[in-house]
C-alpha cells in the first residue's frame, strides 16, 4: 500500500543558523519550515549549522508546521547531517541532486540506521527528492518509486537551468516539470514546483500567475524563500470556500444519479462522470487538512 502524503502547499525555507528568521518561522502560516543545512549554509558554518538543528525544531514547529530538514549533497556532509537532523520532530529530509534511485535507497538505509539508534519508528522520516542534474532526467519514475519514504519530488529549478545551460523560465523547464509531475502521481507522491521564477521576490502578482499555472498543470505543492510568498501559496494550491463548496454540490449531485443507476449527470451546466468526481474528492480531503 501506498503511505499517506502530507496535505502541504507550502513549505518555506529557513536558514537553520539565522536567529531572526528562526524566531518568526512559526508565525508565518507555511504548511512546513524547511530548516536549510545546504545552500544558505556556508562550509566553514555546517558544524555549526548542525548544531542548531535541534533547539530550532520545536521554535519552527510550535504551531503546528511540520518540520524539514534539507541536507547536504556530499556523503562526507550527509551522514553527519543525517544524524543531527533525524528526530522525532522532524518529519521529512530534503535530498538535494539526487541521482537516481539507488542514491534514495541508500540514504534510506543511513536514516534507518540512525533512527533505531534513538529508538525511532523505523520509516518515521520521509524524503522530499530535488532533482537538479541532467543525468538524473531519465530515471524519474524510478526515483519517485524508490522507496516508502518518499513524499514529494521536484524536478528543476536554479540548479538543473544551469546545468543544462538554460536560464531558469518555465519555458526551459516545462518539459521536465511534466515528467515530474508524471512520475510523482504515479508513484502516489507529491509533485513539488510552480511555472514561476523560484527567487523572484519583488513582483508578487508574476509569482501567482506561475502558482496558478503550476496548479493547472498538476503541482500539489511549492517552496519559497521569502515568508511574503506563503499566503500566496497557500491561496494557489489550497481551496477557497468557494471550491469546497462547489465540490460537495457536485458530490451530492453525483451520488443522487448515482443512486438512480446514471454514471454521468449535469451540473451547473456541464456533465461531470467519474474523473471530475475524484478530483472534487481529492480537494476536499486535502483542504479538510487545512481546516
Amino acid at each position: 500500500m501506498k503511505r499517506p502524503q502530507p496535505a502541504w502547499r507550502s513549505l518555506l525555507f529557513v536558514p537553520v543558523t539565522a536567529e531572526r528568521f528562526i524566531a518568526k518561522a512559526h508565525t508565518r502560516g507555511a504548511d512546513g519550515i524547511i530548516l536549510d543545512l545546504e545552500d544558505a549554509i556556508l562550509p566553514a558554518h555546517k558544524v555549526e549549522a548542525r548544531a542548531a538543528v535541534a533547539a530550532a525544531v520545536p521554535r519552527v514547529s510550535q504551531r503546528g508546521a511540520d518540520v524539514v530538514v534539507r541536507i547536504n549533497r556530499p556523503l562526507e556532509l550527509a551522514v553527519p547531517d543525517i544524524e543531527a537532523a533525524v528526530m522525532p520532530g522532524v518529519l521529512a529530509l530534503m535530498l538535494p541532486k539526487v541521482m537516481g534511485p539507488e542514491h534514495i535507497r541508500l540514504l534510506s538505509e543511513l536514516v534507518a540506521a540512525r533512527e533505531e539508534a534513538i529508538g525511532m519508528e523505523v520509516g518515521h522520516t520521509r524524503f522530499i527528492a530535488l532533482i537538479e542534474t541532467p543525468d538524473a532526467l531519465p530515471r524519474l519514475f524510478a526515483i519517485a518509486a524508490a522507496d516508502p519514504r518518499m513524499a514529494a519530488m521536484s524536478v528543476g529549478g536554479e540548479d538543473m537551468a544551469t546545468e543544462l545551460g538554460a536560464n531558469p523560465s518555465p519555458d526551459s523547464m516545462y518539459v521536465w516539470a511534466m515528467q515530474g509531475i508524471a512520475a510523482s502521481r504515479a508513484a502516489g507522491i507529491l509533485p513539488m514546483g510552480s511555472m514561476g521564477n523560484f527567487a523572484q521576490i519583488g513582483d508578487p502578482e508574476s509569482y501567482r500567475a506561475g502558482l496558478k499555472r503550476g496548479r493547472g498543470l498538476g503541482f500539489a505543492t511549492a517552496s519559497c524563500i521569502h515568508p511574503s510568498h506563503v499566503p500566496i501559496i497557500n491561496e494557489e494550491y489550497g481551496a477557497s470556500a468557494e471550491e469546497v463548496d462547489r465540490a460537495r454540490r457536485l458530490l451530492a449531485a453525483f451520488e443522487a444519479a448515482a443512486a438512480e443507476g446514471l454514471g454521468a449527470v449535469a451540473f451547473e451546466g456541464s456533465m461531470i462522470d467519474l474523473p471530475i468526481v475524484n478530483r472534487a474528492r481529492r480537494l476536499l480531503e486535502r483542504a479538510a487538512a487545512w481546516n
